[in-house]
């Protein structure tokens, strides 16, 4: 028999996340991801170079809804988490969670730092974890529930529909299939309807599929410039951020959960999901919360496992998971000022923290440079930036003639010819030495002493180009 469902307190919990997540909407600034689905909203189609298409067009969706602001923006962010809070509680129930296991699993998840993260900026995370969460309660329906096949088709629903947010949805499958194979019950392996509902799957990504073949797989290029650059750093990071994701009463709620689904034989294919996804994230080089949707699941399993448990066990977690929900705020959540952000270990830990300050004195050392330029120049003059940020935040504040080479902005390249005077800004010494002269202009100060990829950049202001853009342009394009 199903359990109750504690509609109250976990409808509770999400109403509150959601209106302190839009509240705080406001604060610091755009992250550098914001302002640029911001720019590809402009530019819809069934693919970009570096994701499917699904953020970028609800980035637009919220700014036609909800304006043109930081708020606006992140209307979605902060539902898609309320949204989360509810699945991951029915996990719990699915599972055979009590209320107060459904409750527990609501609170821990609303007051995880990467909820936090990702309900407060427009992040392909903010769309990714819910649909994990979806795909993921599918999944146990199908596997507890034989005499009820066809939840295998919702499950390959939802799994088609989120290659549209990410290709990652793939680590789920292909961690669900060793499960199966290696722990079972590899009877399931025999339903027709598991089939179907992987022909499904298939079946809804197919354009998404097509737009990667036709462009010969750029998110496979993307990948590979990501492990480039960063992989090595990526795979010492793993397994702390593991214990941290979601704060570290989360993590350890989590263990217990693995022991749970472990024992069932039923589910066990899931519990080996994590381990098969981690495993191959690190080989590749990926990064470390590309297991978040897997965590959450395995904390909803120990939900259970402790709201069962005796009372000082359910205090215990209890109390662990408010003292891990208020440092994942104050890490995750623009609570500390701005001026005093530097002087705090935020920014080192929440690069979306970091990366969202100093955009207004970014976007005025660029316009204090091409101010420097003659009128008569201006009128064929441009704006030359290394990242899709930078790109973002100049064209939100209605520059003119921007443009960048990075990810797929390099296909809206490139600048007319006539270009001949440049403002650049994030660029290396090749670019510069296209030009005749180039002379600083500014350099980037965020005004709050805090370290992050802008601050401390030249803006420099170059004329007389030798090689028209439209020879040299091949060359600038780079992936991360």
């Amino acid at each position: 028999m199903e359990r109750p469902l504690a509609w109250r307190s976990v409808t509770v919990v999400a109403v509150l996340l959601s209106g302190v997540l839009l509240a705080l909407s406001p604060s610091y600034g755009y992250h550098r991801d914001e302002l640029y689905f911001r720019v590809l909203s402009e530019h819809p189609g069934w693919g970009y170079v570096d994701q499917p298409p699904l953020t970028p067009l609800l980035a637009g969706a919220g700014i036609r809804l909800f304006g043109d602001t930081i708020t606006g923006i992140r209307v979605f962010p902060a539902l898609a988490m309320a949204i989360l809070v509810w699945l991951v509680a029915l996990i719990a129930r699915e599972l055979d969670g009590s209320r107060a296991a459904q409750t527990l699993a609501a609170a821990g998840t609303a007051t995880g730092a990467y909820t936090l993260i990702a309900g407060h900026s427009l992040l392909t995370l903010s769309f990714d974890l819910p649909l994990w969460a979806a795909a993921i309660l599918f999944l146990l329906k199908a596997l507890l529930r034989e005499q009820e096949p066809r939840w295998w088709l919702a499950a390959g629903a939802v799994i088609g529909l989120a290659t549209y947010n990410k290709h990652l949805i793939a680590l789920l499958v292909l961690g669900l299939a060793a499960g199966l194979l290696a722990a079972g019950p590899r009877r399931v392996l025999a339903s027709p309807w598991l089939w179907a509902g992987g022909l499904l799957a298939l079946a809804l990504a197919v354009p998404n599929l097509l737009y990667q073949v036709a462009n010969d797989w750029p998110q496979l290029k993307m990948a590979a410039a990501l492990s480039a650059d960063k992989g090595a750093e990526l795979r010492m990071m793993f397994v702390p951020m593991q214990l941290t994701l979601f704060g570290p009463a989360v993590s350890v709620i989590a263990a217990f959960g693995f022991v749970r689904l472990w024992r069932d034989r039923r589910v066990r294919a899931l519990a080996v999901a994590y381990p098969v996804a981690a495993a191959l994230t690190l080989i590749a080089g990926g990064r470390f919360d590309y297991t978040a949707g897997l965590i959450l699941l395995l904390f909803a399993a120990g939900c259970v496992s402790a709201a069962a448990a005796a009372r000082r066990v359910r205090l215990a977690a209890g109390v662990g998971l408010a003292l891990s929900g208020l440092g994942s705020a104050l890490l995750a959540l623009p609570l500390v000022p701005v001026a005093e952000l530097a002087g705090t270990p935020v920014p080192a830990i929440n690069e979306v923290a970091r990366e969202s300050v100093g955009w207004p004195e970014f976007v005025a050392a660029v316009q204090s440079a091409r101010a420097a330029i003659p009128p008569a120049e201006q009128a064929t003059a441009m704006v030359f930036t290394g990242s899709y940020g930078e790109h973002g935040a100049l064209a939100r504040a209605g520059v003119p003639r921007v443009y960048s080479a990075h990810n797929h902005l390099w296909l809206f390249g490139p600048p007319p010819d006539t270009a001949t005077t440049a403002v650049l800004v994030n660029v290396g010494p090749q670019i510069r030495g296209q030009f005749g002269t180039c002379e600083r202009r500014a350099t980037v100060d965020n005004g709050a002493g805090l370290d992050n990829e802008e601050q401390g950049l030249v803006v420099w202001l170059c004329r007389d180009l030798r090689t028209p853009w439209s020879v040299t342009w091949p060359r600038w394009r780079h992936f991360s």
